[in-house]
Formats: structure tokens, C-alpha cells, sequence
């Protein structure tokens, strides 16, 4: 059995960032085999996260990355804000970004693939990050998008770091054009697209249900002011077009001028928009309240005074 040294503690810390506490455990129970020690620690990691589960991870980080004709996007959650601003939950938001463009979208497949430099899964990665930072968290989703000729732009709204942040766009744009031109009209676009939040990149695209209902509720409003039905028509009509303004983002207004069309800015550019994806961090989950106080004076034990 080897010694359990201080310098001992200090590798295997340094390779597993585990606490100091659980990295001497490890060593004591696997007899100073540093091995075994990580695998110990891993098969804690796995009793860790199953504990933290249930938590609600809302925060985290939005990850881009681009290859030629191709980018990728994923989102990774975390419990808190804190989070994101940990060097190893940015390298591991990074890598499985960059992995994505590799092995698609499929989050599944992104789980059981080798981690970078590693001989473990992503899935196996992330469970050792749960057990080293001490938080829920998740590979909540993931885009690829690919052009045949062209480019995949990317935009990061709020990075903390290239490629890293809150609000993420792809831009895929087709055509033959210089590289600059087509980076920095992407970027354009993925500026636009952060900011107007289009659900779609047609007319054709437009939920038809979604279509209906609109409908019916302009036709109600107008019909409120009493007009003949032709009137009412033309009415809806236009109210329609406005509609597809403020959801389809060919027809959306270019915030860049504040007159074009975003339709027309690309045409004039002799390339045509295949498609955009825009992820927002934590958009879509319910985020329960809470008292931070509260909660570490409950870890803590603290029931307050007596009354």
C-alpha cells in the first residue's frame, strides 16, 4: 500500500478537480493507487448526480462553433450563474460544442461519444463535473446546421468568452461569395435574429395552426368596428402581412437600416438564407424561486430563534 502524501492528494486533485477531502478519501480507500482513486471518485460522481438530479438547471452557458460549411450550437445547464464564469464548465461547454459538429445534433449520440483527450463518454465527463462542482446540470439541446456552399455564421449575444454565453445564432447562408462578405453578413443577421426573435424563416413555414387562430382574431377585431365584410377581409389581409412581419424573418424589417427587408438585404447580396437557429439560455424552463439565505441556513441547520 502506497503512502497517501500531500503531493498525492495534490496530482490527483489536479487530475480529477475533485476537493482535497475526497481526493484523500479516494487514495485511502484505493490503497494510494491513483487509478483506482479516480475511479473512485468517478463512482461517486455517479451517486453525486443522481442526488442533484432533481434540481432545476436553468443557467449554464450557449456554446458555438464553426467548421468549414458547418456550425454547431449547444446548450448546457447548470443551477446557478456561478456556474458559467468555472474555467471547467466553459472547457466542457467548448469541447462538446466542437464534438457536435463532428457527431450531429442528436443529444443521445452526444452523450455516448468520446470526450476530447479522454477514454471516457461526454456523458461520463459531465458526470465528473457534477461531482467536482457540486451541481444539477445538463446537455439540454444542440443544433448542426451545413451549407453546400457557403457558410455557417455564428453570433454570441453577452459572451463571457469567444464562442461562449448567453444568446446564441446560426446562420446558414448558400452562394458563392467572398468569405469576409459572407462572415459579416452572417453576423449581421445573427445580430438581427438575437434581437427580433423570429419563430420562422418563411411564409411557408408558419404554423398553420398558429395561422388560424390569428386569423380568427383579427377577424373578430375588425368585424368589432362594424365595417362590410369585404372591407373586413382586406382588412385581415393586412393585418396578416403584418403578422408575418413581426414572426418570419425574411419579412422582418432590417434592424441594421430600419427600412429593408431582410429579404431583400440578402438578395441584394446574391445569396440566399437556408436557415437560422437562435438559442436563449434557459428559455422554456419553469425556474422555481427561492431564498439563497434561506437555503444555506438550511444546510447549515439553523432554525432561527427562539420565539
Amino acid at each position: 500500500m502506497a503512502e497517501v502524501t500531500a503531493s498525492l492528494v495534490r496530482d490527483l486533485r489536479e487530475k480529477t478537480g475533485a476537493g482535497m477531502m475526497d481526493c484523500k478519501k479516494a487514495l485511502v480507500e484505493s490503497g494510494g493507487d491513483m487509478d483506482a482513486a479516480i475511479d473512485w471518485l468517478r463512482t461517486k460522481g455517479l451517486s453525486s448526480a443522481a442526488k442533484k438530479s432533481g434540481r432545476v438547471a436553468a443557467e449554464g452557458l450557449v456554446g458555438v462553433a464553426t467548421s468549414p460549411q458547418a456550425g454547431a450550437m449547444v446548450e448546457v445547464n447548470a443551477e446557478t450563474d456561478f456556474v458559467a464564469r468555472n474555467e471547467q464548465f466553459q472547457n466542457f461547454v467548448a469541447d462538446v460544442t466542437g464534438l457536435a459538429l463532428a457527431v450531429g445534433d442528436n443529444i443521445e449520440n452526444l452523450k455516448r461519444s468520446p470526450y476530447p483527450g479522454t477514454r471516457h463518454s461526454v456523458q461520463e465527463e459531465l458526470t465528473r463535473l457534477i461531482a467536482t462542482i457540486g451541481e444539477h446540470m445538463s446537455i439540454r439541446r444542440a443544433r448542426v446546421l451545413r451549407v453546400e456552399s457557403g457558410s455557417v455564421a455564428t453570433y454570441m449575444h453577452s459572451a463571457i468568452k469567444p464562442g461562449l454565453g448567453k444568446i446564441g445564432v446560426l446562420v446558414a447562408l448558400e452562394g458563392e461569395s467572398e468569405p469576409e462578405v459572407l462572415e459579416k453578413l452572417g453576423r449581421q443577421i445573427g445580430m438581427h435574429v438575437a434581437a427580433t426573435r423570429p419563430d420562422t424563416l418563411d411564409v411557408s413555414m408558419v404554423d398553420p395552426s398558429a395561422l388560424v387562430r390569428e386569423k380568427a382574431v383579427l377577424s373578430e377585431q375588425a368585424r368589432a368596428s362594424g365595417k362590410p365584410e369585404a372591407i373586413i377581409e382586406k382588412m385581415v389581409q393586412g393585418r396578416i402581412q403584418k403578422y408575418y412581419e413581426e414572426v418570419v424573418l425574411l419579412e422582418q424589417v432590417w434592424v441594421h437600416d430600419g427600412e429593408s427587408r431582410v429579404k431583400q438585404v440578402v438578395k441584394k447580396a446574391g445569396l440566399v438564407l437556408q436557415g437560422f437557429e437562435r438559442f436563449a439560455l434557459g428559455e422554456g424552463i419553469d425556474k422555481q424561486a427561492s431564498d439563497f439565505a434561506a437555503e444555506v441556513a438550511a444546510a447549515a441547520g439553523y432554525v432561527g430563534p427562539a420565539s
